[in-house]
């Protein structure tokens, strides 16, 4: 596991008050029950800890953020494109 995929699992995690072990790449957002709210925090806190924008709008939701996999597909595109290298 690399370790952006593990601060994204943590971030999830906390954010979305989910028991860790539940976050797995293959899990849907829905059977987690994330909410948008809780959506747009773990957007935040990602966006904080690895220093990116994540164009995202609850409204018109042009990234794919179907499964915990999708988030952390799309963290490290985001990462990549920034320039920074990801572990």
């Amino acid at each position: 596991m690399s370790s952006v995929e593990s601060d994204v699992f943590e971030i999830i995690a906390e954010k979305a008050a989910v028991e860790r072990e539940m976050v797995v790449n293959g899990a849907s957002l829905e059977e987690l029950e994330i909410e948008s709210l809780d959506v747009v925090e773990i957007i935040f806190a990602i966006e904080e800890k690895f220093d990116i924008h994540v164009p995202f709008n609850a409204n018109d939701q042009d990234l794919e953020f179907d499964t915990v996999g999708d988030v952390v597909k799309a963290v490290e595109n985001l990462i990549k494109e920034s320039g920074d290298v990801a572990d």
